[in-house]
């Protein structure tokens, strides 16, 4: 009953500030835009390898790492490009477009939301995709619920974004398609094998829809 009390409660603050942003020139919108962006911001992947094993697909997969390691560890790069991501919710996106001399190289997608936030993180390899990251936060309470908040409705968390449960997916691309998902939810481990084409089909969509905000 409670939890439900709660949320019920989550959904009215969320409505009052949509009413308030209305009214204040989009105010509270932006309330929570800024304190998601400035507050909780994934980190991106820097100077890091990737560890998967796979036997199966161990020469499949060597260059795929390789390419990641090498772009990854870049700290200067030819151009950079920040667009805003319209549509995705109501706290919006961003994307950053990171180009070296011989074209495009990743690309970061970030979305928010009150109730979680996700990084993408786009490798290409000879113009295609090669491995696609994708580390997903869901929040233990909204980004607004302080101390406070957690008094008022006898609740005993706030929003502490080290309680999040935390789901990293790894997607491998050769010659442009899925051969391998590797996903991971706080200590659980699993390669995933189900709906592989559903999974890729989505993944080049959002890509696709990506890129032309760089164009």
């Amino acid at each position: 009953m409670k939890n439900r009390f709660l949320y019920g409660v989550f959904i009215i603050l969320i409505s009052l500030g949509s009413v308030y942003a209305q009214k204040s020139g989009d105010q509270a919108s932006v309330f929570f835009t800024t304190k998601a962006q400035d507050t909780v911001r994934i980190n991106e992947t820097f100077n890091e390898n990737d560890t998967t094993n796979n036997k199966g697909l161990q020469k499949q997969l060597k260059p795929i790492q390789s390419n990641f390691k090498r772009i990854n560890s870049i700290t200067k790069w030819t151009s950079v490009k920040k667009k805003n991501i319209e549509g995705e919710s109501a706290e919006g996106g961003e994307a950053t477009f990171y180009y070296t001399d011989k074209g495009l190289g990743k690309v970061i997608a970030r979305h928010y939301g009150e109730m979680g936030q996700k990084l993408i993180e786009y490798y290409l390899l000879n113009g295609q995709l090669s491995f696609v990251f994708e580390k997903e936060y869901r929040y233990n309470r909204p980004l607004f619920y302080d101390a406070k908040t957690m008094t008022e409705n006898n609740d005993t968390e706030a929003f502490d974004l080290k309680k999040s449960e935390i789901t990293m997916t790894r997607n491998y691309f050769e010659n442009g398609n899925i051969i391998l998902i590797n996903a991971t939810t706080g200590r659980r481990y699993n390669i995933s094998a189900d709906y592989p084409d559903e999974q890729e089909k989505n993944i080049k969509e959002d890509f696709k829809r990506l890129l032309k905000l760089a164009d």
